[in-house]
């Protein structure tokens, strides 16, 4: 590998692994940009960075277990797309995404006018 610097007090290998941590901050802001949409920060400070930063995790990593437990076959941008449409709603989150089939099959059985009990 060939690296090209002008830190010439450093050894090489110590600059490699500047480098390679420098890659993972990139790799981390690039996972921010794609799965927590985060376009701007609204505060230019270190700590409004990271609040907003640890907020949007926070909230990714909710949606995230609202997943896993209710077993919601969704992509991860849909649920997110729906709990922020229905967010001052009183719909329980486990009704939020079932099928539009499954809840208009349930609302038409209990509608349904019983001709003959069985």
């Amino acid at each position: 590998m060939v690296l090209f610097t002008n830190i010439r007090n450093l050894e090489a290998t110590k600059i490699a692994r500047l480098y390679q941590r420098r890659w993972q901050v990139e790799l981390f802001f690039k996972w921010i940009k794609n799965h927590l949409k985060i376009k701007a920060f609204w505060g230019r400070s270190e700590n409004a960075v990271k609040t907003q930063i640890w907020s949007a995790i926070a909230s990714y990593m909710l949606v995230a277990i609202i997943r896993k437990k209710l077993k919601v076959d969704r992509t991860m941008h849909e649920m997110v797309q729906i709990l922020s449409v229905s967010l001052l709603s009183k719909t329980p989150v486990d009704q939020l995404f079932k099928s539009p089939n499954a809840q208009s099959e349930d609302k038409t059985e209990n509608k349904q006018l019983k001709i003959w009990e069985l």
